[in-house]
């Protein structure tokens, strides 16, 4: 059999749709400059899809240093990985800077989040050890916990924040650490970027006087935007001391690329020298590291952007609940939207809110969700205005009345013309 042949007759969960939504519903092409309004197609759209939580992306303060940055450095410096050529001072300064922010003794930068968390795992956890995590972790954790398995290694899964089957898990955990003379990772995240649940890092931090193991949290949704300061949802539960590792990401509300791990230096030392994502990869250009630490400046010195955002998440949840909207169980920036439907329902009302009432925000149906309804998740930012946040409400009531009389069971995905 031809190995291509594989993927031709079996797409995938997702892939199987690629011809029909290829370009429009998935891989659409936002144009402009970032903001809350932006075009598709043609049309100026107001945008809810933007992890852009403080709109830094396109603030000017930042785009200066960016530009300034790259004119002095261009974007190849520093060449090579940090271990063989690629450390510069800047990159250290960074670190410094991030591991101050979050109160942990050192940092480590990442080329990339995704790909980091993955790497990271597979570093602090060899066969011996047991992993115990969350059911709704994200899929770079659900990958190094593959990856971990893939070693031999055992892994218990709890079900979302379930403090008493997280409990039963480490019971589970803690035998089989006894049996092969191992440790205990336990991975959760600050902010779940899906539901908008917070971790309850709280109660896990807690339940480190009943059981011995290492907390790793995920906090990509919640640096910048979650505690007193912004240094994240281990703040906001004033429990970042229990935290042992925690993740950052510059994807979200740093609006750049790139992440962080920080936690006690001799151990940050172990990833810098076996984390394999970091050792054969090129280090963070320069200008993206100079950039870092402007965006990081102003997460610091400028509280009025994360006061701008919780007042569009106010009034867009509140609205939203008001209105009989199901949001879930979020508690956080991220807003799900709850809905019936199918997924040619699903298509049908994306394509109505774009094309015909300019809003733009992304949907999710199954296998990610239950088969018979519908998620659109919109994200708040410091960027929108309460003038988008009433537009959207607007929309938002007068298609759902569609969905619910059926007007978008057509019984096929939304048919649009696209270049492939």
């Amino acid at each position: 059999m031809d190995i291509f042949d594989k993927f031709r007759n079996n797409k995938g969960d997702i892939g199987k749709w690629m011809d029909q939504i290829h370009g429009y519903f998935a891989f659409p092409k936002l144009e402009g400059e970032i903001s809350a309004r932006m075009n598709f197609r043609g049309k100026e759209v107001l945008t809810w899809s933007l992890n852009n939580y403080l709109g830094l992306g396109n603030h000017p303060e930042v785009r200066k240093a960016d530009a300034e940055a790259a004119a002095q450095y261009g974007m190849a410096y520093p060449m090579g990985a940090r271990m063989m050529s690629g450390q510069t001072v800047k990159h250290e300064q960074l670190e410094r800077e991030l591991a101050a922010f979050v109160s942990k003794p050192d940092a480590f930068l990442l080329n990339f989040g995704y790909q980091g968390m993955v790497s990271a795992i597979d570093v602090l956890a060899s066969r011996n050890d047991v992993i115990v995590y969350d059911s709704e972790s994200h899929a770079c954790i659900m990958d190094g916990v593959f990856l971990h398995k893939a070693k031999g290694g055992k892994s218990f899964v709890f079900q979302h924040n379930d403090m008493e089957k997280c409990r039963k898990m480490l019971g589970f955990a803690t035998k089989r650490a006894a049996e092969t003379g191992g440790g205990i990772l336990l991975i959760t995240e600050g902010v779940f970027g899906m539901t908008g649940q917070v971790g309850k890092l709280d109660e896990i931090v807690a339940l480190k006087k009943e059981f011995d193991f290492r907390l790793f949290v995920d906090d990509a949704h919640g640096f910048g935007t979650m505690g007193p300061t912004g240094a994240g949802s281990g703040e906001h539960f004033g429990v970042q001391d229990g935290i042992d590792i925690y993740f950052g990401t510059f994807a979200k509300a740093m609006a750049g690329i790139g992440g962080f791990i920080a936690c006690e230096t001799d151990i940050c030392y172990i990833l810098r020298y076996n984390m394999r994502s970091q050792t054969f990869a090129k280090s963070l250009p320069m200008a993206m590291t100079i950039g870092a630490l402007k965006r990081l400046d102003m997460i610091r010195t400028m509280p009025e952007l994360r006061e701008k955002l919780w007042t569009i998440v106010n009034a867009l949840q509140s609205g939203l609940k008001e209105a009989g909207f199901d949001l879930g169980k979020t508690n956080t920036q991220v807003t799900p939207v709850y809905m019936k439907g199918g997924e040619e329902e699903a298509t049908q009302m994306i394509y109505d809110l774009r094309e015909n009432y300019g809003i733009f925000c992304s949907m999710v149906v199954y296998p990610v969700i239950p088969k018979g309804e519908i998620l659109l998740r919109l994200i708040p930012t410091a960027m929108h205005s309460l003038e988008d946040v009433e537009i959207t409400l607007k929309a938002f009531k007068e298609t759902r009345k569609k969905l619910v009389a059926g007007e978008y069971r057509t019984g096929e995905i939304a048919k649009v013309e696209v270049d492939m």
